[in-house]
């Protein structure tokens, strides 16, 4: 089964920057909503773009700025807060409530005080290039884009130097912290959850690959951007590195090689040629993950067994090792068929070349196939293993 679809870019005829008076407050967009000019969330979106631009000064970021510009009306539903607010959400982010931190900033547990809801604040580091080009992109980006198994962002800041992103608050924090991080508290993913939040995620690249329009290539997926709700539904989270996918009669994306060692394909690690099969790609080396219980890349393990991909292909060809692939934290409570299969759809997903590995919606399919099966009992798959033996 093979997915197809069109993808067409619209842009706006004007691509320049205008040169206007920098507006990036709450105050500021309410007095476009109010101006004689009318109001469109494209300003919303441009504000942001030239706050950028004007603070750096540089052709590189008025370039990433002009990169938000062209793409039309882009509809922007968020909420633009000041700094003096998210500071008070945070309890002028008080370290106790850091919940996440990476290359990218840290990320507070907050509370807005005019509708009390409880939302995550990410901050951005301010220092550096990467920082704004990762702004920029996240709120394009889901300003495009809205789906059940993609976080929704609430609204944003660009203060001055500040910025900072506010979204919905996921209570069982990431993949990551189920899959890798053992506390004596918490019980181990048992094998129907496994399903349902690899199923989630492959959703979200779906919608990704062939709904949003343009399509986008996320170039980032891992455990700790996989986010989970109170009921262990997965969202794809930090968009900061999401990259528009080619455009009519072309095969690919050229760019500079960026996403996380051990997740990303290998023909764009060699070429920098980016496609939608590169996502497919980190997509099994995470459901590799999730079955495996593994890290990528661990370098507490022995040198043979570091790198998951180089330590599982051998075991791919030969189905009765399969179940050396489980982790052992399941303890064997896992339907051998469902496992089998699911360590064949991560293998098809890992082909080295990127024209043999499957689309993310023949994989969203096997996928569901295996969350919406019934656990078989023990005694059932004996039967099941004599017969093929």
């Amino acid at each position: 089964m093979r997915i197809f679809y069109c993808c067409i870019i619209y842009r706006s005829n004007d691509n320049t920057m205008r040169k206007t008076t920098l507006k990036t407050s709450k105050s500021s967009i309410k007095d476009l909503k109010t101006s004689n000019y009318g109001y469109d969330d494209t300003e919303a979106l441009s504000a942001i773009a030239r706050s950028v631009s004007m603070a750096s000064g540089t052709g590189k970021q008025r370039l990433i700025a002009e990169e938000v510009l062209r793409y039309g009306k882009v509809k922007v539903a968020a909420e633009v807060f000041t700094f003096r607010e998210l500071a008070s959400a945070t309890d002028n982010f008080n370290s106790d409530l850091l919940v996440g931190e990476g290359g990218f900033g840290r990320v507070y547990r907050g509370q807005l005080k005019t509708t009390k809801q409880v939302v995550a604040v990410k901050q951005l580091d301010r220092n550096g290039l990467q920082g704004n080009r990762e702004f920029l992109a996240e709120v394009l980006t889901l300003s495009l884009v809205h789906h059940p198994c993609l976080v929704n962002l609430i609204g944003y800041c660009a203060d001055g130097r500040q910025r900072i992103l506010v979204y919905e608050f996921m209570p069982n924090g990431s993949l990551e912290d189920h899959i890798f991080v053992r506390l004596p508290n918490k019980l181990p993913l048992d094998w129907s959850t496994r399903m349902k939040i690899a199923t989630g995620a492959a959703r979200g690249l779906e919608y990704l690959h062939d709904t949003a329009n343009p399509p986008i290539i996320y170039r980032d997926l891992k455990a700790s951007n996989i986010l989970l709700d109170e009921d262990f539904n997965p969202k794809l989270s930090d968009f900061g590195l999401a990259k528009l996918g080619p455009t009519e009669g072309e095969d690919h994306v050229s760019t500079r090689v960026m996403g996380t060692y051990g997740y990303c394909a290998p023909e764009y690690a060699m070429t920098g040629q980016l496609t939608t099969r590169s996502d497919v790609y980190s997509f099994g080396v995470v459901f590799l993950e999730i079955i495996t219980g593994r890290r990528a890349i661990d370098n507490t393990r022995p040198p043979e067994e570091q790198n998951l991909i180089s330590w599982a292909k051998p075991l791919f060809k030969d189905r009765n090792k399969y179940t050396l692939l489980a982790d052992p934290l399941l303890e064997g409570k896992y339907p051998m068929k469902s496992m089998y299969q699911a360590v064949a759809v991560a293998a098809m997903c890992l082909q080295d070349e990127a024209s043999t590995r499957p689309l993310i919606g023949d994989v969203v399919t096997a996928l569901e196939y295996l969350a919406g099966r019934k656990d078989e009992s023990s005694s059932e798959e004996e039967e099941e293993e004599e017969e093929e033996a």
